[in-house]
């Protein structure tokens, strides 16, 4: 049985197809899900009729309808997802939806419960070292009890993100850490992201196994940045209004920030979370956007950089700082080809923006080279360290996705491959950063003698 329309296979075709309802502001990434299985039930069930599998996805598609419509039925239906209905009050309500006021209500408890641990923490004077090693622990767990309540999970991936955070909690306390060594430092940048995965099982569910729910929440979490960043820029002129118009009557509001400000801090990542969850689709655009703005400019920045490097003949600095806004170039031009990606449409042919994220990830690769040439010369002069290894380590997984991105993007441009392949590959390669965390909390301390 043909699994190809013209060539392209089945799940190349669905994925297009979910790639446009994805764009659509009207439809939520779980209609879409929901709208998929339909589809995909609707293939199977023509197939088993005896149907090929390509005149099967044809026909199923049509019975769905009119994907332009069908986004218009949604909008008509959902009206309370689109720009007019920002604010959480509906007018034909009288007030606030009851599933809305529950769902705010669950999410601020939340909010609460990891803003009273910051504040425990901080009243227990407990050692910096430790503080800061389990900061994970006072946030995202809360994000991920609140994506188990709202998604309502099945008791199976309860018991795996219990098992991850329990796990992630024993092995960033029961190693016996010099304080403040490298080992401990790299525990704690580590095991957020780590975690940050297990956030993004309770997120996606089910789906986490599936592409598509990977997407959905890379896409979730660059909205969740921008939210975050909104209402850090809205606390911060808050903050100083009220120290201005305190001083007026002679209270020092400077107390009261010490004492609140890291629980207000913790308790705005459930905040901006359920923000995102509850007005889902409202600004997804706003990431892609901001990385067409953005990736000229950092294009251009590289190119300079590395015109630069070959006119003057100067080496890099290999010291440690040097290195590390290497690996953050690095994430930022990861974060660029992935936003491009998730807001792309997979059936449009290649343009002039493509072009321009191959020459963007291909300058990056150019100063990654030069960036693990000085890794290599530290590590030959000085030996091996934890930070030196796990810079490496950084580097290297790095290097692997956007030069494999590289690769794809340019049969893509030459026509001899699918844009779906690409995204593919981004979503598959994503555990493998959680698989590297783990692997810095777990064997870096005994490996390197907890120093």
């Amino acid at each position: 049985m043909d699994g190809s329309v013209h060539g392209i296979s089945l799940e190349d075709q669905i994925a297009q197809w979910r790639s446009y309802l994805n764009r659509r502001q009207a439809i939520h990434s779980v209609d879409v899900a929901e709208l998929e299985d339909h589809l995909r039930e609707q293939v199977e069930g023509l197939t088993s009729a005896g149907l090929a599998t390509d005149e099967a996805f044809l026909v199923a598609v049509k019975r769905m309808g009119d994907l332009d419509t069908l986004s218009r039925e949604f909008a008509r239906e959902h009206s309370d997802r689109l720009w007019k209905q920002l604010v959480v009050s509906s007018s034909d309500t009288g007030g606030v939806a009851p599933a809305v006021r529950k769902d705010a209500l669950v999410a601020l408890s939340f909010a609460v419960l990891a803003g009273i641990a910051v504040k425990v923490g901080i009243e227990l004077d407990l050692a910096n070292s430790v503080y800061v090693r389990n900061m994970s622990f006072v946030v995202l767990p809360m994000v991920a009890g609140y994506f188990a309540w709202k998604r309502q999970l099945q008791p199976r991936l309860l018991v795996v993100l219990g098992v991850v955070i329990g796990g992630a909690m024993v092995f960033a306390n029961v190693y016996p850490h010099v304080p403040e060594g490298s080992t401990e430092i790299l525990t704690a940048i580590h095991l957020p992201i780590a975690l940050w995965l297990a956030v993004g099982i309770a997120y996606a569910g089910h789906r986490w196994r599936q592409g598509g729910g990977r997407m959905d929440f890379i896409r979730f979490t660059g909205e969740l940045l921008i939210y975050y960043v909104l209402i850090a820029i809205g606390g911060g002129v808050l903050t100083a209004f009220m120290a201005m118009i305190f001083q007026v009557i002679g209270v020092d509001m400077e107390p009261f920030f010490e004492a609140w400000m890291p629980s207000m801090v913790v308790g705005a990542v459930i905040v901006a979370t359920w923000l995102v969850e509850a007005k889902q689709s409202v600004i997804e655009n706003m990431a892609p956007v901001l990385t067409r703005l953005f990736t000229p400019l950092v294009t251009a920045v590289l190119l300079g950089f590395l015109a630069t490097l070959l006119w003057t003949g100067r080496g890099i600095n290999i010291e440690r700082d040097a290195l590390l806004a290497f690996d953050a170039l690095l994430i930022l031009v990861l974060a660029l080809l992935l936003y491009s990606i998730s807001a792309r449409d997979a059936a449009k042919p290649a343009g002039a923006f493509d072009v321009l994220q191959v020459v963007l990830v291909a300058s990056a690769l150019a100063a990654n080279a030069f960036a693990l040439w000085a890794i290599a010369a530290r590590i030959t002069e000085w030996g091996l360290t934890p930070n030196r290894v796990a810079v490496l380590g950084v580097n290297v997984i790095l290097l692997i996705n956007l030069a494999w991105s590289a690769v794809l993007y340019v049969r893509f441009l030459r026509g001899s491959g699918s844009f779906s392949t690409l995204e593919k590959w981004q979503t598959d390669y994503l555990p493998v950063y959680g698989a590297w965390a783990a692997l810095v909390v777990i064997v870096f301390p005994p490996l390197f003698g907890y120093r």
